[in-house]
């Protein structure tokens, strides 16, 4: 009976082991090549070429800043690849551009007013990049002696000797230096970089003079060359921070680590105010340089009006981030009001937006995708298999097969195959249910079910109240 135990609980654990892989987790970037011009399967984007293309095109005036007081509008069906694009926008940018991911309904809050959580998503969207010189010593030691002074209660002094292929230069250290030192396990050979005004010690690597010591460092050791001239040295350092970090650390008493509570609240205009001058201060003397990010909003039609009349005029302030919305909705009814409009978006924002439209993918890009997908899940899965998941997404929904995969593939393990089969996919499509079908099923038994009104009508109850 243990044993059985046992062995019930290993299998649990195998299958909590797998890794949890997001829905865009493949997409790498645009798939764009040098001219602009998108490739047929690459970097996880398949299809959607002239979307893909506009945001190319949009890429490229980000990148110039031609791009401020606008937005754009993925407009398309469920299921047509809006968040993949514009998740493949933030991977073209690079990792120093902010990009902040938003649903519509999130704005809804009892903890801050919806102006008040667009401000924060808009300015956790640009970013400043802020330049400092500092004066570092950098080279490689040669000797560190450590030892307790007599009559001093056993504090520790110590000296340290630094060289450069020109110079080399005896420093005496004290107890916060030998503590450092003790901390990154500096010893003779390496080379490192001390700065002046913190103290800081970075250990860059092993000097190439110690390479014949490779048996006793390890694998991992790396080897630098020994540094050139002076000692001492004037750097620039680079700190990249969004506007919201520099809101949050300035409004709470605890300051950089107010960042880490998550408890941001509503800040005060007086301090945004603030922190604008000096941004724009700094700006004036060379210090600092914006760098205008992207704030994605997906389901924007979950916006109300006040939401859109404050976009309105964010769009148009100076530091505006390039905002990218998406919807799937036709014409619907503006929330918060009794008016229809394209997208359920007001006509004066439209005006302001560049609109990218998605197509359906075809039954070759749905196999691309899913195929894809089956790498990105670690599933092995056989060409059947895969036709008849091509087919079930093609007759149902793209989002529907994709969950279909790592389904299959429990089916597949629970009965020792490698290889995900055709009988797997069809066992896993008899277990769940789609859209279809489970309409189907409501119909036929919806006299069973409790509070049914016997309609039918499913647009009808799509409709948000107000």
């Amino acid at each position: 009976m243990a044993s059985l135990a046992a062995a019930q609980v290993q299998e649990v654990r195998s299958i909590t082991r797998i890794e949890r892989i997001g829905a865009h987790s493949h997409i790498r970037g645009l798939g764009l090549d040098d001219s602009l011009e998108p490739r047929a399967v690459s970097q996880g984007m398949v299809g959607q070429k002239m979307a893909r293309k506009a945001a190319g095109v949009i890429l490229q005036m980000i990148r110039e800043g031609k791009i401020a007081g606008r937005a754009v509008l993925l407009a398309g069906q469920p299921g047509t690849g809006k968040t993949a694009i514009a998740m493949g926008l933030a991977q073209a940018l690079g990792p120093d551009t902010p990009f902040t991911s938003m649903a519509g309904s999130e704005i809804y809050s009892l903890e801050m007013s919806k102006t008040e959580a667009l401000t924060q998503a808009i300015r956790k969207s640009i970013g400043i990049r802020i330049k400092e010189e500092s004066e570092i010593i950098e080279g490689e030691v040669v000797e560190v002696v450590i030892e307790r002074a007599a009559g001093t209660g056993g504090a520790r002094v110590g000296r340290l000797t630094l060289k450069t292929t020109d110079m080399e230069t005896n420093y005496d250290m004290g107890t916060k230096m030998i503590d450092s030192l003790l901390k990154e396990k500096v010893q003779a050979g390496d080379v490192v970089t001390i700065d002046k005004a913190t103290g800081k010690i970075n250990k860059l690597g092993r000097s190439f003079a110690r390479a014949r010591d490779y048996d006793a460092t390890g694998q991992q050791a790396r080897f630098v060359q020994c540094p050139e001239g002076e000692l001492q040295k004037r750097k620039e350092v680079v700190h990249t921070v969004t506007l919201h970090e520099v809101d949050v650390i300035n409004s709470r008493t605890h300051g950089f680590l107010a960042l880490f509570s998550g408890d941001t609240g509503e800040i005060k205009s007086e301090i945004r105010e603030q922190i604008n001058s000096k941004v724009a201060e700094w700006r004036e003397e060379g210090k600092a340089e914006m760098i205008p990010g992207v704030l994605f909003i997906d389901e924007a039609h979950m916006l109300d009006i006040e939401c859109f009349s404050f976009l309105n005029r964010a769009l148009e302030q100076e530091t505006a981030p390039i905002v990218i919305m998406a919807t799937n909705r036709g014409i619907t009814r503006i929330r918060g009001t009794n008016y229809k409009s394209p997208h359920g978006i007001p006509l004066d924002l439209l005006d302001r937006m560049i609109i990218v439209p998605t197509t359906p993918y075809s039954h070759q890009e749905l196999k691309e995708i899913l195929n894809i997908r089956c790498e990105e899940e670690d599933c092995q899965m056989s060409a059947d298999a895969l036709t008849v998941l091509t087919r079930v997404a093609t007759e149902t929904s793209l989002r529907y097969a994709i969950q279909l995969i790592t389904t299959a593939s429990l089916v597949a393990k629970r009965r020792k195959a490698t290889e995900v089969s055709m009988e797997d996919v069809k066992k896993v499509y008899s277990l769940f249910l789609d859209e279809h079908r489970s309409e189907q099923f409501l119909k036929e038994y919806q006299d069973e079910f409790m509070f049914d009104d016997g309609a039918g009508d499913a647009p009808q109850l799509m409709e948000v109240s107000q």
